[in-house]
């Protein structure tokens, strides 16, 4: 995702595909057009969400190895083959790779790009953010998560959306408990965004985890009620997400099926974490040893 002449990005030069080692258990949608069905009700017993803690713990590792190399200069490949390397020296795989055909380790998506971003030859520049969103499968469990990080320094605008999107974030996880609709969660936080002029994306949503890295289950990130009203349950784990922009909540796909940008090019961010539902609130589970939960 090199730019043009105005500073949007375009698309750049993807590289080939990054090996995984083969003693590492490959998730079953590896190969296919497309997964197989998820057939479960989103709830987990504690030894499967032990499963999904451990695949977190990795992918927000990883997360941290790729958030210390973010700098002007580097390119998405190279944040994303730092967070494959972590990902797989831990015995896990990445759960982006394969999956529908994606051909990366993770998506980074640098300024306007709403989510999704192929890394490629993009080299980052001062100013500029980058959200880079990693999931590591372990143990027949995937554990998602991903961070907005800044390039170097940012125009104070830029600054305080990542700010206050990761703040949406929290307040979204605030707002889970028990009997709830998930819409409330959406509601939380664009009542949040609002307050900023913000627009809140739509169409790209949480959404349930474990055994399969999409279940069908919507975490919506906008007062969707009374649409996606699923009642919230003890031991239902998904993920919140929310992409918050200095602009529209419309958007555009380029060519690739994958890349989201907005459609007036404004700046997005995002930030995310698998949970699972507790008696008093949520447990997140997609924290490495050194960062709180």
């Amino acid at each position: 995702m090199p730019k043009d002449v105005n500073g949007h990005l375009i698309p750049g030069s993807v590289g080939p595909l990054l090996s995984v080692p083969q003693h590492i258990v490959r998730p079953p949608y590896v190969g296919l057009v497309e997964p197989p069905e998820y057939t479960g009700d989103n709830t987990y017993s504690s030894e499967e969400i032990a499963k999904i803690r451990a695949a977190g713990r990795i992918a927000s590792r990883a997360l941290d190895a790729v958030g210390a190399a973010v700098r002007p200069g580097v390119t998405t490949a190279e944040l994303d083959r730092i967070g494959h390397d972590v990902v797989v020296s831990s015995g896990a795989y990445p759960s982006t790779l394969g999956y529908r055909g994606y051909p990366k380790s993770s998506c980074t998506s640098v300024n306007e790009v709403v989510c999704h971003g192929i890394p490629d030859d993009t080299v980052l520049e001062e100013g500029d953010i980058v959200n880079v969103d990693i999931t590591a499968y372990l143990d027949g469990f995937h554990g998602d998560t991903n961070r907005t990080f800044r390039v170097g320094e940012v125009s104070e605008e830029v600054d305080l959306l990542v700010t206050r999107t990761e703040e949406a974030l929290r307040r979204g996880i605030k707002a889970v408990a028990i009997g709830r609709e998930v819409n409330v969660i959406g509601r939380t936080i664009e009542s949040y965004a609002k307050r900023f002029g913000y627009g809140v994306v739509r169409d790209f949503t949480g959404h349930g985890v474990g055994s399969s890295f999409h279940t069908g289950l919507i975490i919506p990130h906008y007062d969707s009620a009374p649409q996606f009203n699923d009642v919230i349950r003890a031991g239902m784990v998904f993920t919140i997400e929310p992409m918050l922009t200095l602009g529209t909540h419309e958007w555009d796909m380029w060519a690739d099926d994958w890349t989201v940008t907005t459609r007036d090019k404004s700046i997005t961010a995002q930030f995310e974490h698998t949970m699972v539902v507790t008696e008093s609130g949520v447990e997140l589970l997609t924290v490495s040893g050194d960062r709180p939960a």
